[in-house]
């Protein structure tokens, strides 16, 4: 039975580390979902190969973290097949039937208390303490500097042949006014792909061209689906009006708090 103790203790620690990994990757700017995933894919030696991955392995920080993760992830994986081969050998059947259901609970309850929404709060706000005091690992809660809770988000938009956007420098767009920012052009020259950070106001947006915007959710999904001429500039002139509206609501509302 101390082996199958043994195996609860090594799966948890297991937990532990790849959510530490996770949490340390989300704090170098990767979004949640996608720290977590990468995180369990290099704890596990999985190793998937997406443009995901690129951003791990060009990264010193993260390529750091990865690193800690596989060795970590080689040692937990041995010695969890291990645990699981002792906790069955030279055992009766009846004992071995009474230690898959043990099994088999204890790693439901495992599951259900690594789900729980509260325990992964309180387990973040430590090891973002741990973090901070260990580690020389920068810390920033991108979702809070950039307002992902309060409705805004970075967006990618494939800009196609009837988009309004097409064939108009980013000064004649005034997508400022709609509260979105163009943070960056990724488009292929000659079959190769060039990126353009923090476009100018003279930057023509064309076909094919690949926009990071950040702004309202709303607003960012609207624009990529709007299409060419007078449809397309009501649809702005809209977009601005309701904006305009929402700014002078928060404006007015920090006001009141203020006083």
């Amino acid at each position: 039975m101390l082996a199958l103790f043994g195996l609860f203790a090594i799966i948890i620690l297991s937990i532990t580390v790849i959510r530490i990994g996770s949490i340390a990757f989300e704090l170098t700017g990767l979004s949640p979902e996608v720290a977590t995933f990468q995180a369990q894919s290099v704890f596990s030696g999985v190793g998937f190969t997406t443009d995901e991955s690129e951003t791990i392995v060009s990264h010193p920080v993260r390529r750091k973290i990865a690193r800690l993760l596989m060795l970590l992830g080689s040692a937990g994986i041995t010695s969890t097949i291990a645990t699981f081969i002792l906790t069955f050998l030279g055992e009766s059947s009846k004992t071995i039937i009474i230690r898959i259901i043990v099994l088999f609970l204890g790693l439901i309850i495992i599951y259900l208390l690594s789900r729980s929404k509260l325990i992964y709060s309180w387990m973040k706000k430590v090891i973002k303490k741990a973090l901070a005091r260990y580690t020389s690992l920068s810390l920033f809660d991108y979702q809070e500097i950039l307002g992902l809770r309060k409705g805004y988000t970075v967006s990618r938009i494939k800009v196609n042949k009837n988009n309004w956007m097409v064939g108009k420098q980013l000064h004649q767009l005034n997508l400022h006014m709609e509260g979105i920012l163009i943070l960056a052009v990724n488009r292929l020259v000659n079959g190769k792909e060039k990126f353009i950070g923090a476009p100018q106001a003279h930057t023509t947006i064309n076909e094919g061209d690949l926009l990071i915007c950040y702004g309202r959710g709303e607003t960012s999904k609207e624009l990529s689906s709007r299409d060419k001429g007078k449809k397309g500039d009501f649809e702005h002139n809209e977009a601005v009006e309701k904006e305009r509206k929402i700014s002078a609501a928060e404006k007015q509302t920090g006001q009141s708090l203020e006083s």
